[in-house]
């Protein structure tokens, strides 16, 4: 098992592991291993992450609200419900026009 940060064989509820910080983004990793990470977050309206790229592949699944995922240059409305598959090597950036919350998964493999 790949070095888990949550409590084998129980189930969770994805929404209530992350809560949201008033004018912060705030992230919980819930698994990481060589295979990759599972990484919850949760950010408060207004809030971003600046453009970066990351030399694997990645998805951001959005759990609740409404976010702005940019790739190479093209901004994304990704909503509660929808994923997003960021390429590896790409430049991403994302905001929050509303308060939101994801799981992004890296693929290392």
């Amino acid at each position: 098992m790949a070095n888990p940060k949550l409590a084998p064989s129980t189930v969770h509820s994805l929404l209530g592991l992350v809560a949201y910080g008033e004018g912060a983004v705030v992230s919980r990793t819930l698994v990481a291993g060589g295979a990759g990470t599972l990484t919850l977050f949760a950010f408060d309206a207004g809030q971003e992450l600046s453009e970066h790229s990351a030399p694997f592949d990645a998805v951001v699944q959005v759990l609740e609200g409404e976010a702005e995922v940019t790739l190479g240059g093209v901004a994304h409305r990704v909503a509660a419900g929808e994923i997003i598959l960021m390429p590896a090597s790409v430049p991403h950036a994302l905001s929050a026009p509303v308060a939101f919350k994801m799981l992004l998964t890296m693929i290392r493999g």
